[in-house]
Parts: structure tokens; C-alpha cells; sequence
């Protein structure tokens, strides 16, 4: 007779287990601790098995009848229930193992001994905070564009247009590096190409060339307000010889500097770009770092904050000077990246030499390779027209100034 959920609930314990079928191979065991237990018998291949189906009243009576009709499916279907269940118990494991949190987490240690500790951390953090909450529980494999375009937009939501775009970039990785190690076999990021907003890019004011000798001469007659301005003169003629970021030339250190390649080489961990930007050196800015020397070559780094040696001398240093000189709102320090590259490509300077110098390029390993070989002398030699460029600009008194090859653009 079919069981009855009143039934199921009346059955109490014995000293011995007893079994209550109910039909089908369909059995409710009943242990001496009181645990009821759903269970099937069947027969596969001639031979007599047993299935658990889980604890009475957790599963319900109809639950139990559901689960034994899935069963007697799969054995018409010349398939083993109980097989069946193992592949499915392993496959969960494997899902789980395999979850975009699992392979990020893996991802990031094999990516940690390339990064600063700090970055490391950053990254891992902006995932955690922006996409394991809505997709780190889910096998890689099974993650659609859809899913992870649905939490990419909602960082968008919050206004933080860079940090979805970081986001998705390193997605990106993330599924690539899957794909290579076996646990996946598409990356959906690329399906998403062109889905996320963009941020209006920002325009950095810069000045126009017929506006740079007027600068340059200010600057050579800047005095500041103190002793330690001498410092920031310089740090501000060597940033205009080298055109590097603000950020780069504050953290400048000493050890950075070869002085027998005429070579300043910034390590990966303090470029946006994080690979090591070579800079080459014209013989002013050799000349400035010279004249730095018997103020700050005791000291680790080349522009020290004047208070707190060990640490770089703030933004608004260099900012502020600029303000002194009556600069305010008509240039920034990062503006003069721009005025030199105008000024390079107006003067027929190769596109790919300059962008590699600004350190804009994003490069694999094989085009690194290829522009660290084919560039790195004709960098050597812009890099010295402009410095003679600034020379002559700061002779010209505010005039203007002459131009010519010198022996340069023609090598190129």
C-alpha cells in the first residue's frame, strides 16, 4: 500500500532499523535514532542497487516519488542511476573548483611575482568588490556575455566608467588564461567589445609652440620663494627634456640612472603601462642631473620632499611653480607631453618613435622586442634635437625659432 505523509510522520523508532515502502523500489527507512531516510531499490545489468534520495520530512513524499521517476527514467534510458549520480556529484565538484572566483584566484598568484605588492593587491581587491558577487560562484565555462556584461554595467551604474572598462580587460585575461589551462573554451569579454560606455577623454591644456620659449624663459629666471626651489627648477627643466609623466619624474631615483648608456630606465612597477620605459638622455639632460647631484645625490631619490626625504616631493609642487610663473589654467605638467609631441611630429618625426617614447603603445612580447631594437637609437637621437630644440627655443628670447634637420630627421 502506497505510503501517506500522515504515515510518514506516525513512523516511530525501534531498536533495529525497519524499512515502509512505499511503491516503485520506493522505500522510507526508519533508523533507531528516529532519522528517516528516502531510498530506492532497482535492479541494473542483473544486479540489485540502492539510491538515497535524502532525509524525511526535508524531502517531502512527493519529492521522494519524483526523484525515484527520474531514476526509473535513466535506467529505461539503459543508464545507472546511481552512476549517474557520482558523475553529477563530480561535475559539481569540478564546477566548483572551476568557478570564475577559484580560476581568478589561481590567475592572480601565477601573476603576483610581475607586480608590485600594491597593484596586486588593487587588482584583486576590484575584482572581489565589482564581480565575484554577481558571477565568481559560476563555472567559467558556463559564464555568458550576457552575465558578465550584467555585472560590468552595474560599476557603470556607479559612474566608474574606467574601473568597468579595467574590469572587463582583465576579465578578459582572466577567461584566456582558463582557455590555456583547459577550463574553458571561449572568452565572452571579446563578445563585448564596443557594450561598455566610454568617458569623454580628457584634454590636458598644453602650450603652443610659439607660446614654449616665453615659458622657457620664465623658468630660467625662476626663483621661487626658498632655497628648495632650485630643486624644483630642476625637476621641472628635466621633465621638459624628457617629457615623461609628473608621477614618473617625482619618484625618480638615482639608482634608475646609467650614466655610461646615457640612459634612464624606469622599472615596470612605476609605469602606467607596467614595463620598463627606457629614456634616453641629450647632454642637458645629462647636465641638469649633474647639477642636481650636489643637492639631492645623497639621497635616494632625485626630487625628495623637502620635509620627509624618503618620500617624493608632492604633485602640487611642481603645479604650484607653474602657477608662480602665471601659468595658472594655460598649461599643466602633463600638458608638456603634448607640447613636445606636436612640436616632434610637426618636425617629421616617425609617429611609432614618439608614441613608444611617450609610452603610449601597449606592446605584446615580440613587438617589444622588434621597437627596443629598431627605435632605441633613433630615440637616442630625437630625444637630443629636442633638447637642442628647447635650447635654441630659450635663445630665441620669445622669437622665433629656427629650424633645421641638424642631422637628425634625415636619419630617421
Amino acid at each position: 500500500m502506497p505510503l501517506t505523509d500522515i504515515a510518514c510522520k506516525g513512523f516511530k523508532p525501534e531498536n533495529k532499523a525497519y524499512k515502509k515502502s512505499d511503491e516503485k523500489g520506493l522505500y522510507l527507512e526508519v533508523m533507531p535514532n528516529g532519522s528517516k531516510y528516502w531510498r530506492m531499490k532497482y535492479r541494473f545489468d542483473g544486479k540489485e542497487n540502492r539510491l538515497s534520495f535524502g532525509v524525511y520530512p526535508e524531502i517531502s513524499l512527493k519529492e521522494a516519488r519524483d526523484k525515484r521517476d527520474e531514476a526509473r527514467k535513466l535506467i529505461r534510458e539503459g543508464i545507472d542511476p546511481a552512476q549517474q549520480k557520482k558523475v553529477e556529484k563530480l561535475t559539481r565538484h569540478i564546477n566548483s573548483e572551476n568557478s570564475f572566483e577559484n580560476i581568478t584566484r589561481e590567475w592572480h598568484e601565477k601573476q603576483k611575482p610581475s607586480w608590485t605588492e600594491r597593484y596586486a593587491r588593487h587588482v584583486l581587491k576590484r575584482l572581489e568588490d565589482n564581480l565575484f558577487k554577481f558571477i565568481g560562484y559560476k563555472p567559467i565555462n558556463k559564464i555568458t556575455a550576457p552575465e558578465l556584461l550584467t555585472a560590468i554595467r552595474e560599476i557603470e551604474k556607479r559612474g566608474a566608467i574606467d574601473i568597468a572598462h579595467r574590469a572587463l580587460q582583465t576579465s578578459g585575461q582572466i577567461f584566456r588564461y582558463a582557455i590555456v589551462t583547459g577550463r574553458a573554451t571561449h572568452d565572452v569579454s571579446a563578445d563585448l567589445k564596443g557594450a561598455l560606455q566610454t568617458r569623454k577623454k580628457q584634454h590636458y591644456n598644453s602650450l603652443q609652440e610659439k607660446e614654449f620659449p616665453e615659458f622657457l624663459q620664465k623658468l630660467e629666471t625662476y626663483d621661487g620663494e626658498y632655497e628648495g626651489d632650485k630643486q624644483t627648477k630642476l625637476a621641472f627643466k628635466l621633465l621638459i627634456n624628457t617629457f615623461v609623466r609628473t608621477v614618473e619624474i617625482r619618484g625618480a631615483r638615482w639608482e634608475e640612472f646609467d650614466f655610461d648608456k646615457k640612459e634612464w630606465r624606469i622599472p615596470a612597477e612605476r609605469m602606467k603601462m607596467k614595463e620598463e620605459h627606457i629614456v634616453p638622455l641629450s647632454k642637458q639632460s645629462l647636465a641638469i642631473i649633474e647639477e642636481l647631484k650636489p643637492i639631492t645625490g645623497h639621497r635616494e631619490l632625485l626630487f625628495p620632499n623637502k620635509n620627509k626625504p624618503m618620500l617624493p616631493i608632492s604633485e602640487n609642487t611642481l603645479l604650484y611653480a607653474l602657477y608662480r610663473m602665471g601659468y595658472r589654467g594655460r598649461t599643466t605638467t602633463h600638458g608638456f607631453r603634448s607640447t613636445a609631441s606636436t612640436i616632434l611630429h610637426e618636425n617629421r618625426f616617425p609617429s611609432d618613435v614618439i608614441e613608444i617614447q611617450l609610452s603610449h603603445a601597449e606592446r605584446n612580447e615580440v613587438k617589444a622586442s622588434y621597437n627596443f631594437a629598431k627605435y632605441l637609437p633613433d630615440r637616442h637621437k630625437m630625444m637630443q634635437w629636442w633638447s637642442d630644440y628647447i635650447e635654441r627655443a630659450l635663445k630665441s628670447g620669445g622669437g622665433n625659432v629656427i629650424e633645421g634637420n641638424f642631422g637628425v630627421i634625415n636619419d630617421l
